[in-house]
Parts: structure tokens; C-alpha cells; sequence
């Protein structure tokens, strides 16, 4: 499996990326959008990849995951022996040491749109220091033999899951739940890969998703651990309103209520915001036709969404959707 016949995720679009044929993420070649030592849990030195196969409406990494279409300047194509030998120096830091970095983590965008750079540069690494871990963060919208692939390599994921319903997450992510669900499963029966399962709480959109996404993964396994994360008004909703603290704490009471042991919530909540009083018809629930209107009001033509089938595919306005603000 390679960028000359591209089968990475769930699209299959099979473009041969290296000649400049672009398929649904709009990736050609793997560019690195920023690298830097990050504090936040797992402590890392992480390297962001350019692009995503997602059209989410709630992205805070907008300019990352929708290049190249923002014309954000990223940092470009880099050598994976050079990026494994900056990336093991920059944790052997002194800053690195303090803050006790201790894996690289790859994220985005979607680093699956990247995965044989993302191999490659953990082979070189594995090269100097055969012990390096690594830390690897998805939407889940992989193929089998890609998850596979980022099994064998990983020693941690951070596993992003928006929605347990259909019509939910295609309104969300443009993209079938199918496939991230099949994932979780997989990734949830390898518990020891696990970090977490992260949740983005959007009032009045996925709400209601929160119930059977904790019963779907209670029914595989308790422990799981599983992160509720606060929405901030972002993309496409930069004007919805945020998580409020008392939603987050229902968010982790449900996950209880449904049988997870380790549940917890993140982030800043109560960040002001409006609702729009509109509703796309073409989706089953009532979340799920919200999100379709936001869709439809910056210019999305497919509903309910299909962005592998959408004729706007190599033209998106979503992709092109300059937010009025970033929180």
C-alpha cells in the first residue's frame, strides 16, 4: 500500500499522489504543517501532518487539515532521517526532559493521509534508538490492513470518535461512522495501545450520541478509558455555542451510567455562542439536521454528506471556509 495507488483510508480513492493526482484529502506528496514539544497529555515531541480525509465543521486545526486549500504555510516535505534525528534530540532536551517527553505522536489533519512518511520516520528513529515510542492520533476513518499497519508501530493511540449514529456523523465529518466504529473495536481489543477515547461534546448536535457511543464501548470493555472534550467555537461553528460545564459533567455521568469506569472531561467550557434556527430535512436526527444546515449554509451541496461522492470534491467551500473567529 503506497501514495501511487492510495487505498490509506476508507475513501479508496486510488490516485497515484506522487504524479499530483489529488484524491478526496487533497493530499499530493506528505508535508509537515509544524513540529514542537507539546505538554499536553501524552507528553511528546508532536509532528502535526498536512491535510485530512475529514470535512469536519467543527475543526480548530482548519488551516492544517484543510491545506491546501487555506494556502497555510507549512513547514513542507522533510526528510524522515531528519525529522526522527531533530524529533529524538529535541525529547533528549533539557526543556524535552522536563517536561517529560517521552514518545513522538503524530497528528493533523489526519496523519493517515501521511502513513508510509509517518512509518518511515519511525524507522529511522528506531534506527538511533530502537526504544522510541510512538503515540499516533486518528479520526478512525483508516482501512483494516492501515490500522493494522499503525498497530504494529505504536505503543499509544488517541482514538477521536464524533458520533455512533450514521446520519450524525456524516453531518459532522462528511464521512459514513461505519469504519470508525469497525476501528474502535479493533483498537479497543488491543486496550494495551490504547490512551484514549476522545469525545467532542457539540451542544444540541452530538448530544445525543453520547449515550450509545458509551454503551457501544462499555459493551466491549469497562475500562476503557474515555475523554469527553468541551467544544470550543470553531470552523464552520464559530458561532455555535460551547460545551457548558454542567454538559460535560452529564457527558461523564452518562459514561457512568452506562458502565465506563474511566471516564473524565477536558478543556474550557461555557464560551459563548448562538444556535441557528435552521434545519436540513434530509437527516434522520434532530442533531444531525443541525449540523446539515451549518453544512449547507457554507456551501456544502450533497446531503445527507458523501464527501467521496460530492461534485465538489476537488472545489469544496468547506475546505475553503475561512472562520470569523478561532477560540
Amino acid at each position: 500500500m503506497s501514495l501511487t495507488n492510495c487505498h490509506l483510508c476508507e475513501w479508496h480513492c486510488g490516485v497515484d499522489r506522487t504524479k499530483g493526482e489529488l484524491g478526496v484529502c487533497r493530499v499530493g506528496v506528505p508535508q509537515v504543517a509544524s513540529r514542537m514539544l507539546h505538554p499536553a497529555p501524552p507528553e511528546s515531541y508532536t509532528i502535526f501532518m498536512a491535510g485530512c480525509n475529514f470535512r469536519c465543521l467543527h475543526c480548530q486545526n482548519w488551516d492544517i487539515a484543510h491545506f491546501p486549500d487555506t494556502g497555510a504555510r507549512m513547514d513542507g516535505e522533510i526528510e524522515p532521517a531528519e525529522l526522527a534525528r531533530e524529533s529524538l534530540a529535541a525529547m533528549d532536551s533539557a526543556y524535552g526532559r522536563i517536561m517529560g517527553a517521552d514518545r513522538l505522536f503524530f497528528s493533523g489533519g489526519s496523519a493517515t493521509c501521511s502513513l508510509p512518511f509517518v512509518e518511515a520516520v519511525v524507522a529511522e528513529a528506531r534506527k538511533i534508538d530502537p526504544r522510541t515510542k510512538v503515540n499516533y492520533d486518528t479520526n478512525g476513518f483508516m482501512t483494516e490492513e492501515s490500522l493494522e499497519r499503525v498497530l504494529d508501530f505504536t505503543a499509544s493511540i488517541t482514538f477521536d470518535i464524533r458520533a455512533f449514529h450514521d446520519d450524525v456523523h456524516r453531518a459532522m465529518t462528511g464521512a459514513p461512522v461505519g469504519p470508525v466504529l469497525r476501528n474502535a473495536a479493533l483498537v479497543a481489543r488491543n486496550k494495551e495501545k490504547l490512551w484514549e477515547f476522545r469525545i467532542l461534546v457539540v451542544p444540541g448536535i452530538n448530544e445525543a450520541e453520547i449515550e450509545p457511543l458509551c454503551r457501544f464501548l462499555a459493551d466491549t470493555d469497562p475500562t476503557l478509558p474515555v475523554c469527553f472534550l468541551a467544544f470550543r467555537p470553531n470552523f464552520v461553528l464559530a458561532k455555535h455555542i460551547g460545551a457548558s460545564l454542567s454538559v460535560m459533567e452529564q457527558a461523564v455521568a452518562t459514561a457512568h451510567r452506562c458502565g465506563l469506569d474511566n471516564a473524565y472531561w477536558s478543556g474550557r467550557p461555557g464560551l459563548s455562542g448562538t444556535v441557528i434556527d435552521k434545519r436540513r430535512g434530509d437527516y434522520e436526527r434532530d442533531g444531525a439536521r443541525l449540523a446539515g444546515a451549518y453544512a449547507e449554509g457554507s456551501g456544502c451541496v450533497t446531503h445527507p454528506r458523501d464527501c467521496g461522492a460530492c461534485p465538489q470534491t476537488h472545489g469544496c467551500p468547506i475546505k475553503g471556509h475561512i472562520p470569523v473567529r478561532r477560540t
